[in-house]
């Protein structure tokens, strides 16, 4: 299964591609402690001993304490670059979701990938800056509108920071490359310099009152598949640990960091809960529990989405024994000029995925639609209305239908 991540660059197009993987790579070497589950009922007085960050701004609180409850009764409904329009390619600013529901989406999917890049100089005429103003305005933008924020990072490999994915890397550099960003590895001080820019973007992401607005962030995903860099064939469990670690400590002890909610978030191979926790870096360093999957529901019809669901339904029994949020963070089926839609994708096949089981999940996101073919279809589309129908279903929510995210109930 492929997925497209694409967007105009001057002379050219950048796309990224994902697919199914599974995480055969395991570590002997280092047995960890047992893990102490804090299972006391979430309360607004005790929420915090439930976050990664303790000290988290009380607006990321709220943010934490109000996605856990809402997937009692919604999922708010995401989409990845929501306001970039690139499907009709227009200036309008609106979602694609918004164009054909009337309402915007209530969860926006940005990206630090061209914020990091070599090439951003920082100036004003430099394309990559601009994209990290637009990303920066476009979360503001979000957050003024009441909806949620969430970041993946696509980071380039430290080598020659061109590609993120393993097989442009060559036999040495796979097997090199993430020790490398390890504490005592060649690139760490690399590593920190990249954190130090996320971190200083996070740090002025900040509303009309001055308040810092709370981001989900989704550092090393899918790593369960080898396409990217950072996956399971090119580091061990402890490894993948110790680099999602450091990263939370790094952006919330070393720089001050308080408004994040962090995600843990592998792709579609883990059916059980011991196979999904391999690599999972703890409870203190985790407050998403979440899955991309677009390879169950590429036309797999009901039996897709019944297998869809048994993941699903895996993450949701362990955000509620963990008291963490579970998301799945990414999914899609992608339409273009020669792959048409699924009929009742949406309304039938998704919905009872995220819905069967009394599965209790906080929010979805479609990936981007771009020149080449869309994840959420346009009004003019011929699956828009199984979209709206989608849309309007009893769990479903956008924007209109999202409660206050960043305010704790009186």
């Amino acid at each position: 299964m492929t997925k497209y991540y694409t967007v105009s660059v001057l002379l050219g197009i950048f796309t990224l591609f994902s697919c199914s993987g599974s995480d055969s790579t395991t570590d002997t070497s280092k047995v960890d402690p047992p893990v102490v589950v804090n299972t006391a009922p979430l309360t607004t007085q005790n929420v915090t001993t439930h976050m990664a960050d303790p000290n988290a701004t009380a607006e990321t609180i709220a943010l934490f304490y109000n996605l856990k409850t809402l997937a009692k009764t919604k999922f708010a409904i995401g989409q990845q670059d929501a306001f970039n329009g690139f499907y009709n390619n227009d200036a309008t600013n609106e979602s694609d979701i918004k164009k054909t529901t009337t309402y915007n989406p209530a969860l926006l999917g940005s990206d630090f990938i061209f914020i990091t890049d070599k090439n951003n100089n920082e100036q004003s005429d430099n394309w990559f800056y601009q994209q990290e103003q637009k990303t920066i305005n476009d979360i503001k933008s979000a957050y003024a509108k009441g909806m949620i924020n969430t970041m993946s990072w696509h980071l380039r490999e430290p080598n020659n920071e061109d590609s993120f994915y393993a097989d442009d890397m060559t036999t040495e550099q796979k097997t090199t490359t993430f020790k490398s960003i390890l504490t005592g590895g060649v690139n760490h001080e690399w590593y920190k310099k990249k954190l130090d820019k996320v971190a200083r973007v996070f740090l002025n992401l900040k509303g009309i009152n001055g308040e810092l607005i709370p981001v989900i962030f989704r550092p090393f995903h899918e790593f369960d598949g080898s396409w990217f860099w950072w996956g399971s064939n090119f580091c061990t469990a402890e490894e993948y640990k110790k680099a999602y670690q450091f990263t939370v400590t790094y952006l919330r002890d070393a720089k001050g960091v308080h408004n994040l909610l962090y995600a843990f978030s592998p792709d579609n191979s883990y059916s059980k809960s011991a196979d999904y926790l391999k690599r999972y870096p703890g409870d203190t360093y985790v407050d998403v529990l979440g899955m991309d999957n677009y390879g169950d529901l590429n036309n797999q019809g009901q039996t897709g989405a019944d297998k869809a669901n048994a993941k699903l339904k895996m993450l949701s029994d362990l955000a509620t024994t963990k008291v963490k949020i579970a998301a799945m963070t990414e999914t899609g089926y992608r339409v273009s000029a020669s792959v048409p839609p699924v009929n009742n994708w949406f309304s039938t096949y998704l919905y009872s995925t995220l819905t069967a089981s009394n599965i209790q999940i906080s929010y979805v996101m479609f990936w981007n639609n771009n020149q080449d073919g869309y994840y959420v279809p346009t009004p003019a589309a011929s699956n828009a209305d199984d979209f709206k129908t989608f849309a309007k279903k009893p769990k479903s929510a956008l924007v209109n239908t999202l409660p206050k995210m960043y305010e704790l109930p009186k």
